[in-house]
């Protein structure tokens, strides 16, 4: 039996204002092609790379968050390559000593054989992006260097995936983790985080025994632009692989193909250089870093991790773990809920005889993830907006809540005061009160409702009273627009159920 063996670089691009070792702005989006360069970072004689703080520090977060042992001491090294889009003909990197290693991360994998997976992080070095390579149609390839010298950290694992699926639920994960610390945005679209996987095969018998080599020759994959890139490109490298096992000529070469989206295909690019291609040395004119200290300063103010903040939600606010999942994907809509759900509490133990949280939990918990997710998150869609702009506060989004609790606004109404808030921004309360809105309170008013109802529709209560009992919701849909949706659809169900019997 033939089982794969995956292990993945990638490689985050830092956000700095600044680049790695220069003062030119690191990010090039929008500006003029080789406008944000300097002496520095073209390479020119003479110049002197200056690390910058913030990478160092945002390299040494990630590192913290990856269960990683930080460098005591830690340096730079000079990666040398001759390619068109590295000015100085060698890269500043990290080769033996980088700033973090022989880490972890545990991850949940849904619907697969290996439920939680636990990746090695071998390790995670600071180094300098290279220049953008741009094809244009002249046929002519053009290098604009705005990206050379962006800050990068690039994170190895050990070979512990098993599966394609395995690896993008890495990918999200450790994308959730760069946007809660802050140190990048992590887009695979927008190049903020490229991932390369090196993939090889290997037999194992019915006990699970490797046969013959632990480690076969890898190949390694490139051009994977999105999570879905990442899975198919390995679903379609395992299928070549096998291919070629059963047909007695396994891969013995590295080899680096690169990943056709538009084919579906992987495609020769050139044999894998190893380290010593690269004839590494110490860069000399940066000086060694000593990171003990910085260390224990950002392990005492680093934020909670997704996953952590995850399987509190589901307990302290009662979350079903796949809303918790949802919400826990964006900090911001995380940070929307956890305030939300503070001040539903300080309602609840406002309200007489002192609710107990506790036994409202999953009631309130139920109510914020279905209003939140799906309704309020659908007419954000609607306007092409997000948590962050939208005009809604925690606090009033709290109180629409309670109003939905309270049955004082029942569904139908509560989405139009809901499309109210999202226009106006205004207190529910006040919102229900203009539009008249509220839960329909008189029973006298409500049963003229029902019996003006009743009178217009006599051949359907005659078909109703034979026996057609599925035409109730019928006649609860009639009241509902009749009263603009302020009836309560339980106590008109109620109410209609007598008036059909009498």
């Amino acid at each position: 039996m033939l089982i794969p063996v995956i292990g993945l670089e990638i490689h985050l691009q830092l956000k700095t204002k600044s680049k790695m070792f220069c003062s030119c702005p690191a990010h090039d989006v929008g500006a003029s092609p080789n406008t944000n360069v300097c002496a520095v970072c073209l390479g020119n004689p003479g110049t002197l790379p200056v690390p910058n703080e913030q990478a160092i520090r945002f390299g040494t977060m990630m590192g913290l968050a990856l269960n990683c042992t930080i460098a005591a001491h830690s340096k730079f090294d000079r990666k040398n390559y001759f390619y068109p889009d590295l000015p100085k003909a060698y890269q500043i990197s990290q080769f033996d000593l980088p700033i973090a290693s022989n880490g972890y991360l545990e991850v949940e994998v849904p619907d697969a054989e290996r439920k939680v997976v636990c990746i090695g992080i071998t390790r995670a070095h600071l180094e300098e992006d290279a220049a953008k390579n741009v094809h244009a149609e002249d046929g002519k390839t053009y290098v604009d260097f705005n990206r050379g010298g962006t800050p990068l950290i690039e994170i190895v694992t050990e070979p512990d995936f098993t599966s394609p699926k395995e690896t993008k639920v890495f990918l999200q994960e450790l994308q959730r983790i760069a946007r809660y610390l802050g140190i990048s945005s992590a887009d695979m679209e927008k190049g903020n985080m490229r991932c390369d996987g090196n993939i090889s095969l290997r037999e194992i018998d019915a006990d699970g025994n490797v046969i013959g080599a632990r480690f076969n020759p890898k190949t390694e994959v490139k051009n994977m632009n999105s999570f879905r890139h990442v899975e198919r490109a390995l679903e379609y490298e395992i299928k070549r692989q096998t291919k070629l096992w059963e047909d007695g000529t396994p891969v013995t070469v590295s080899t680096t193909r690169g990943w056709n989206d538009e084919k579906g295909v992987t495609e020769p690019q050139r044999s894998k250089e190893d380290a010593a291609d690269y004839r590494y040395f110490p860069e000399p004119d940066i000086p060694p870093l000593n990171l003990t200290d910085l260390a224990e300063e950002l392990r005492l103010i680093m934020p909670e991790l997704p996953a952590a903040r995850r399987a509190r939600f589901v307990e302290e606010y009662g979350l079903k773990s796949p809303d918790a999942a949802q919400i826990c994907d964006d900090p911001a809509l995380a940070d929307f809920t956890e305030a939300t759900f503070s001040e539903l509490q300080e309602w609840l133990s406002s309200q007489e005889g002192d609710l107990d949280w506790e036994a409202e939990k999953p009631k309130m918990a139920k109510l914020v993830s279905g209003w939140l997710l799906s309704k309020l998150g659908g007419l954000m869609m609607e306007r092409s907006i997000d948590i962050r702009i939208c005009k809604i506060s925690p606090e009033n989004f709290a109180e629409f809540i309670t109003l939905i609790a309270t049955s004082k606004l029942n569904g139908t109404a509560g989405l139009k005061v809901l499309n109210a808030m999202l226009d106006a921004g205004s207190s529910p309360t006040h919102l229900m009160e203009d539009l008249k809105l509220g839960t329909m309170e008189d029973a006298g008013i409500l049963a003229d409702v029902v019996d003006r109802v009743l009178e217009g529709h006599q051949e359907e209560v005659l078909r109703y009273q034979a026996g057609e009992e599925k035409l109730l919701p019928f006649f609860v849909g009639l009241v509902m627009k009749e009263t603009q949706g302020t009836a309560d659809p339980g106590v008109t169900r109620n109410m209609l159920l007598v008036k059909l019997k009498s």
